[in-house]
C-alpha cells in the first residue's frame, strides 16, 4: 500500500486541490480578486452566466460543436480503425505511426496546418472555387473551421477507442456472418458495430470532453469571431481577473461532460443489453422487409466505396495539415497565414535557430518536461507495482483517482492551479508548472509501467533470491534490466506529452518562464512570419524520430495497447 502513496499524494496535492480550489470560486459572491474567499456557498456566478443570452449562446454553442466533432470524429474514425486493426501484424507499426504522429504533436501547429488549408489561397478554396463553393475571404474564422481543426485534433482518441474494441472482437463471428450468408454492410451492422459499441462510448466521450473544453484551437481557427467556453475562461481567468466566472463556467464545463458521460454510458448500455449480462430485447422499429431488402443492397453497393472515401478522408486530414506546416516553413512569404507558395527559402529557419527568445523558450520546455518526466517515472514506477502485484482496501478507488486527471477538463485544472500557486507564491514557476505537468502526464506512465510490470517473469526475481541476492539487488540487477523497454517507452511518450502541452501551460507561463509550444500559440494568434512553421517543422521531425527510437523498444501498436 504504501507503493500507491507516492503518486496519491501528489495528485491530491497538485490536482485533487487546484480541483476544489475551483469548486470553491465558483461558489463566491464577490468577483472581486482580492476578495477574501468565502466559504459561505452563492450561486451568484451560475445565475451571471446561465441568465445572461450571450453566454447561454456560448454554452449552448459549445455544445453544439462538442457534438458536431464527435459525430464526425466516429463517421471518419471507424474505417481508419477497421483499416488499422485489419492489416497484418507486421504493417500495423508503421500504420500506427498515422495516428500517433499527429497526436503527440503539438496542438498548436496541428491547427497551424489548418489555417494554411482553410487560407483564402489554400487549398480547399483551390478546389471548391472552380465548382463555385469557394469563398473569397476564406473558410477561416467560421464554427466549420473551428470543428475541422477540432475534429483533427482529436480523431486520434476515437480511432484509438475503437481501435482496441475491435482487436479484441471475436473474429470468428464476422467469419460465422459470412458462412450464413451476410453480406459486408450486413455483417458490419449486425456484428461489427454491435461489438464495437464499448470503443464507441468511450472514443465519444473522450472526444465530447475534449472537444466541448477546447480553446486553443477555437482561438486560432476563430480569430476572436467564433467564441467557446474555454475561451471565457482563459479571457476572465487572465484578461478580467475574474476568477470566480472562470471557475463557474469550468464547473459548468465539468457538470455537461460527465452528463454527456453518463448519456453515453446509458445509451451503451440499452443497445447492448449483452454487456451487462441481460438478454437481448427485440428491436423497437424495424422497416418492412422489402425497404431492408432495398437498404442492404444499396449499401453494398455503395458502402464499399464510401468507406474507402472515409479511410482517404481520415488519413488526409491526419497528415495533409503537417505537411502544410512543413511546405510553408520553406516558403518565401511576408505572413505566416498566406497559403500560397512563392519561392523557396532557408530564411525561417536561420531565423528560428539565430532567435535567443525560441533558444530560451525550447531550453524552458525540455527542462520542464525533462523534470516532469523523471519525477513522473519516479511515483509511476511504485504505482505499477502496486496495481500489478499488492491487493489492499480501496485499490480500484485508488486506481480511478489515479486516471481521473485524463478525465476532467483541462481549463479546469489550469484556474485551480493558478489560484493555488497565487496563494502559495513562494513556489517557483518553473515548479508550479512542473506539478501540474506531471499531474498530466502520471497516467499515462502509470498505465504503460503496469503493462510492462505485470509482462514481467518472477521466476526470475526468485531464482536471484535464492542465490543470495538482497531485495535491492533483485530490482536492480533483474526488475530494472528487463523493466527498461517499457521505462524508456513511458519516458519518451511522457516528454512528448509534456513538451507540447499548451492548454493548461499558457495559463502558468509567466514574462520570464515561456515554453515553446505557448510562444507559438501566442505568435499564431497574431499570424506573423513563417518562423513559426519552421520551429513547428522541427517539433515534428522530433516527434517523428522519438517515435521511431520508441518503435526500436516496443511495436507503436502495442504502445497503445498498454
Amino acid at each position: 500500500m504504501a507503493l500507491a502513496v507516492p503518486a496519491t499524494l501528489w495528485l491530491m496535492a497538485a490536482f485533487a486541490a487546484p480541483m476544489a480550489i475551483v469548486l470553491l470560486l465558483a461558489v463566491q459572491e464577490s468577483p472581486d480578486p482580492f476578495a477574501p474567499l468565502s466559504f459561505v456557498p452563492s450561486f451568484a456566478q451560475f445565475r451571471a452566466l446561465l441568465f445572461d443570452a450571450y453566454y447561454l449562446g456560448v454554452v449552448a454553442r459549445t455544445i453544439l460543436l462538442g457534438l458536431g466533432v464527435t459525430l464526425a470524429a466516429a463517421v471518419l474514425g471507424y474505417p481508419l480503425a477497421l483499416w488499422l486493426a485489419r492489416l497484418p501484424a507486421q504493417a500495423r507499426p508503421y500504420a500506427f505511426a498515422i495516428v500517433l504522429i499527429p497526436l503527440l504533436t503539438n496542438v498548436v501547429v496541428r491547427s497551424l496546418g489548418i489555417v494554411l488549408l482553410l487560407a483564402p489561397d489554400g487549398i480547399v478554396n483551390a478546389v471548391l472555387g472552380p465548382i463555385g463553393l469557394g469563398n473569397p475571404r476564406g473558410w477561416l474564422f467560421t464554427h466549420f473551421a473551428v470543428g475541422l481543426a477540432l475534429t483533427q485534433v482529436f480523431l486520434p482518441f476515437m480511432v484509438l477507442a475503437l481501435y482496441d474494441s475491435l482487436l479484441q472482437a471475436d473474429k470468428r463471428l464476422d467469419e460465422a456472418a459470412a458462412s450464413l450468408g451476410a453480406s459486408r454492410a450486413r455483417a458490419f451492422f449486425a456484428v461489427t458495430l454491435p461489438l464495437s459499441l464499448p470503443g464507441l462510448r468511450a472514443g465519444a466521450t473522450i472526444v465530447f470532453l475534449l472537444a466541448s473544453t477546447a480553446y486553443v484551437s477555437a482561438t486560432i481557427l476563430g480569430g476572436k469571431k467564433v467564441w467557446v467556453a474555454g475561451m471565457i475562461v482563459w479571457q476572465e481567468a487572465l484578461t478580467n481577473l475574474n476568477a470566480p466566472t472562470a471557475a463557474a463556467m469550468a464547473t459548468i464545463m465539468l457538470v455537461w461532460g460527465v452528463a454527456f458521460a453518463a448519456l453515453a454510458e446509458r445509451a451503451v448500455r440499452t443497445a447492448a443489453p449483452w454487456l451487462r449480462g441481460a438478454a437481448a430485447r427485440p428491436p423497437v422499429f424495424e422497416l418492412p422487409p422489402a425497404l431492408a431488402r432495398a437498404a442492404v443492397v444499396a449499401l453494398d453497393l455503395l458502402g464499399g466505396v464510401a468507406a474507402k472515401l472515409l479511410l482517404a478522408a481520415a488519413i488526409l486530414l491526419l497528415i495533409f495539415p503537417l505537411t502544410l506546416v512543413v511546405v510553408q516553413s520553406f516558403n518565401d512569404v511576408p505572413q505566416a497565414s498566406v497559403a500560397g507558395f512563392r519561392a523557396f527559402t532557408w530564411k525561417w529557419y536561420a531565423a528560428a535557430l539565430e532567435s535567443t527568445t525560441y533558444l530560451r523558450d525550447a531550453r524552458n520546455s525540455f527542462d520542464i518536461a525533462f523534470v516532469s518526466m523523471l519525477c513522473a517515472l519516479a511515483m509511476a514506477l511504485p504505482a505499477a507495482f502496486a496495481l500489478a502485484r499488492a491487493e489492499f482496501p480501496g485499490k480500484p478507488a485508488v486506481s480511478a483517482f489515479w486516471m481521473l486527471p485524463l478525465a476532467l477538463p483541462h481549463v479546469a485544472i489550469a484556474v485551480g492551479m493558478l489560484r493555488l500557486l497565487q496563494i502559495f507564491i513562494a513556489i517557483p514557476p518553473f515548479w508550479g508548472l512542473v506539478m501540474v505537468h506531471v499531474v498530466l502526464i502520471l497516467p499515462f506512465c502509470i498505465a504503460l509501467l503496469r503493462t510492462s510490470v505485470l509482462q514481467l517473469d518472477r521466476t526470475l526475481e526468485q531464482a536471484a533470491a535464492s542465490l543470495g541476492a538482497s531485495p535491492a539487488r533483485v530490482f536492480v540487477t533483474t526488475i530494472l534490466p528487463n523493466l527498461a523497454p517499457g521505462l524508456a517507452v513511458a519516458g519518451i511518450l511522457a516528454f512528448l506529452i509534456s513538451f507540447g502541452e499548451v492548454t493548461v501551460t499558457s495559463f502558468l507561463t509567466t514574462a520570464r518562464l515561456q515554453t515553446l509550444p505557448v510562444r507559438i500559440y501566442a505568435e499564431a494568434s497574431f499570424s506573423l512570419e513563417p518562423t513559426v512553421h519552421a520551429v513547428s517543422t522541427l517539433l515534428i521531425l522530433g516527434t517523428v524520430a522519438l517515435l521511431a527510437l520508441v518503435n526500436r523498444f516496443v511495436k507503436l501498436d502495442r504502445v497503445w495497447a498498454r
